[in-house]
């Protein structure tokens, strides 16, 4: 009998996740001895045959925790999951990995800090993963995209490998699918829940070898899974914002904790050749650009506070801002303007 088809009639069994298909192989000796002491009945092999059919005509591939294509640092997980489903390009999970998450009410600065700092580690052949969610989560995936490669970016699903959620996400999904991969461990086409969701933050944490928090409120999902990823000894650094904004309580908090790097942007990571290239710029400027540059930040900033913050006119402001915005060195977001 075919071994994948042995493990996923063990891991479609009702209540059987992880914990108990690990104790059952453990107690028989193998997964064929588990099968034939469960006794599986025929309706339940052809629910499980019907599925891998499916899976195959919707270019879904299973992968063993015993397969070359499983991620590595997932495998090191205790309990992980002995099968996942992969549709796109598998080779993108051999990547070496960062998880990026937050707030699905992301604000549109954080969203794009989010996605500079992903278009950065895809840049570099780091595959991003996030939970394909609104917000936060889509912005990484986004900037992950506009790098070149096919080996972007990774979503890991609460549902299975064919479920889109939310719908809104159904072009980005097909995007991933293109240039990364997307990931599940339930059968195709399962319609997740909540419990479902918080296995997959577990999953997001495993797959990483650091993670970034954005935005994100205290008791939030991406809270769990920064703690799932401190658990499991990833690196973790933390995106801070405004301590008036809720948003910033999770990030925030992990920081004066102690337990998260402040993340200021790629030069963080990457910091050399980014360091470099600043440096050049800096010597092109004029004294008064090198000014209005250094009051702007991840934070939006209006013509007025900085007009007051250079010692210029308002008008003055607006004529610089306009230059500085069409080379592309600054952005109008939320009624000011950030660094871009």
């Amino acid at each position: 009998m075919n071994e994948l088809f042995e493990k996923l009639l063990i891991l479609r069994m009702p209540r059987i996740g992880p914990v108990r298909y690990a104790a059952l192989v453990e107690k028989y000796g193998s997964v064929s001895a588990a099968v034939s002491a469960l006794d599986i009945g025929q309706g339940h092999r052809d629910t499980v045959m019907r599925e891998m059919e499916r899976a195959a005509a919707l270019n879904i591939y299973y992968i063993c925790d015993t397969d070359a294509d499983y991620p590595a640092a997932l495998r090191a997980v205790k309990n992980h999951p002995p099968v996942i489903s992969v549709r796109g390009n598998r080779d993108t999970l051999r990547c070496h990995a960062v998880a990026m998450v937050g707030t699905r009410h992301a604000s549109a600065t954080g969203m794009t800090f989010t996605a500079d700092l992903a278009a950065a580690f895809a840049e570099r052949g780091i595959a991003v993963v996030s939970g394909m969610a609104m917000g936060t989560d889509s912005a990484a995936h986004r900037g992950a995209l506009r790098a070149a490669g096919a080996r972007q970016t990774i979503a890991v699903l609460a549902g299975g490998a064919d479920y889109i959620w939310p719908l809104e996400n159904e072009s980005l999904y097909h995007q991933i699918l293109e240039r990364g991969a997307v990931v599940s461990e339930m059968p195709v086409g399962f319609v997740p829940n909540q419990t479902n969701f918080v296995q997959r933050n577990r999953w997001i944490a495993g797959i990483c070898d650091k993670l970034i928090l954005g935005e994100a409120d205290i008791g939030s999902g991406s809270m769990t899974t920064a703690r799932f990823a401190l658990d499991l000894g990833r690196e973790i650094w933390a995106i801070p914002s405004h301590p008036a904004d809720s948003r910033a309580a999770g990030p925030n908090s992990l920081i004066a904790g102690g337990v998260a790097k402040m993340c200021t942007g790629a030069a963080d990571f990457f910091g050399g050749a980014k360091n470099a290239t600043n440096e050049k710029n800096n010597l092109k400027k004029t004294d008064g650009e090198i000014s209005l540059i250094d009051m702007l930040g991840i934070i939006p900033q209006s013509e007025s506070v900085l007009a007051e913050l250079v010692k210029k006119t308002v008008s003055e402001i607006k004529r610089d801002l306009v230059v500085l915005e069409l080379q592309g060195k600054v952005r109008k977001i939320d009624g000011g303007y950030i660094r871009v």
